[in-house]
């Protein structure tokens, strides 16, 4: 990849781009200018997390052979939506410049204990060189939303050729393959109910059907369910197909999958390592472009003109996503494809063990 300068704009202009796109009065050019700097400085921290996901890769599927890896560069719709988010009630306090997950890497791991043990004797115990920030197990500690998973910051930090990236900060998730069905579920239903679920905006029943759900997983693994749903699993099982039944879950999904089409720039994708997946809502299309290693600073480039391009309009979304092959990047994101089979196969199992009951 070309090099990125990283004097190029100074934090303190970095910063002030994200106020800009923060702001309800701002022109044409203010956004582009502010787009032109935010993208600059999420690109800087591409080096970085490829460095994170080399590493969580490696002992990821050395633990595991169905782990499964991926990383990502945070999209700007969710970047403007985390400086806006005010805490305790007071006003916004996060700078661009402060954000930890711009850039992240992903491992979904077979089950719970294998997620929990690559945690302990990689992140916990591990020897890493990089600074250790911050993390938050939300496993042992679900979200009052029902999301479930472990996340720790790091400051990359290098004593060689890679100085530059010093300071740069990249998040390290880590979670199961049942915790990431649920939290992709989540992300498809958001894309069509037009509200941001996983972001506590979104509809009170489907809010409340993911948390019954989430609970529901925490028994079969064994972990803390979520707060404020039964204990007792025939009632939590009952109140689940019950939830089902007025949302009409399942035949939602299975028409959103069905009517899905989605198209490749480019039909051969081996030795194709980074996506560029652009999901029109409206149109029910996914278009996909595919990028070889050598690739990626156009790749990036592109994400940018894209993002750019539909700026403010919530029918559309965009991401870059890396993955080691093509079929990795359907399980690592199926949620821009529609796919919820999984979830549904796992839904239907805890709706016909309550009907078994009852």
């Amino acid at each position: 990849m070309q090099s990125l300068n990283p004097r190029r704009f100074s934090k303190s202009k970095t910063d002030s781009a994200g106020i800009t796109l923060c702001s309800k009065t701002k022109s044409e050019k203010d956004i582009d200018q502010a787009l032109e700097i935010l993208s600059n400085w999420r690109a800087l921290h591409s080096y970085p997390m490829h460095v994170f996901k080399q590493r969580l890769s490696r002992i990821s599927e050395k633990m595991d052979a169905k782990a499964l890896s991926s990383q990502r560069l945070k999209r700007v719709p969710s970047i403007i939506k985390k400086l806006n988010r005010k805490y305790e009630g007071g006003t916004e306090t996060m700078r661009l410049t402060q954000m930890q997950d711009i850039a992240g890497c992903r491992a979904v791991m077979s089950n719970v204990k294998l997620a929990q043990k690559l945690y302990e004797d990689h992140y916990i115990k591990g020897d890493l060189k990089h600074k250790k920030v911050n993390e938050k197990d939300y496993i042992s500690n679900p979200k009052e939303d029902g999301y479930r998973s472990i996340h720790i910051v790091y400051k990359y930090n290098s004593d060689k050729g890679k100085k530059v990236y010093n300071g740069l900060l990249i998040e390290v998730q880590i979670r199961s393959k049942l915790q990431h069905i649920w939290s992709t579920a989540v992300e498809t239903v958001g894309f069509f109910t037009g509200r941001a679920i996983k972001s506590n905006e979104g509809e009170k029943d489907w809010e409340m059907f993911f948390k019954l759900v989430s609970s529901a997983f925490a028994k079969k693994e064994k972990c803390p369910t979520i707060p404020n749903t039964p204990d007792n699993e025939k009632e939590l099982y009952f109140l689940i197909a019950q939830k089902e039944k007025e949302l009409n879950v399942i035949s939602k999904m299975k028409n959103w999958a069905d009517s899905m089409k989605y198209f490749e720039t480019l039909k051969n994708t081996k030795n194709m390592h980074f996506f560029l997946l652009e999901l029109d809502t409206i149109q029910e299309k996914l278009v996909i472009t595919p990028y070889s290693k050598r690739q990626e600073k156009q790749a990036i480039d592109n994400y940018a003109r894209v993002e750019k391009k539909i700026y403010g309009n919530p029918d559309y979304d965009v991401v870059l996503v890396g993955a080691d092959t093509f079929a990795d990047l359907k399980k690592a994101y199926p949620n821009y494809f529609l796919d919820t089979r999984e979830f549904i196969y796992q839904l239907s199992k805890i709706i016909n063990k309550y009907s078994n009951k009852s």
